[in-house]
């Protein structure tokens, strides 16, 4: 089971990304924990995850994130915005995958 956190600014409108992500992993046989939080809840959230895709909101954050990151092995990126902003799970599902997959 590969195990995905999402970051956001409040962690609202990311819900909805993931609930279309959870929807593509079903869809796919992919077994996955998804879940979002918010930019506070990173360093705690961190360990327990895989990787972790930030909202295009808080890319500011991506060099400390994946910094952080690094530390515990653990990729970090931003979610490209046009698949953000157009709810599309399948893809950003597929761009956490392949995260892991380096």
């Amino acid at each position: 089971m590969v195990k995905i956190f999402l970051c956001c600014a409040a962690g609202m409108s990311t819900s909805m990304v993931v609930s279309k992500m959870r929807q593509a992993a079903a869809q796919q046989g992919v077994e996955a924990e998804i879940t979002a939080v918010s930019m506070e809840d990173f360093d705690r959230t961190l360990p327990d995850y895989d990787c972790c895709l930030l909202g295009p909101q808080i890319k500011y954050k991506l060099d400390e994130f994946k910094t952080k990151g690094a530390a515990l092995n653990k990729p970090v990126s931003v979610i490209n915005s046009m698949d953000y902003g157009m709810m599309r799970g399948d893809k950003i599902l597929k761009e956490a995958l392949a995260l892991l997959a380096h």
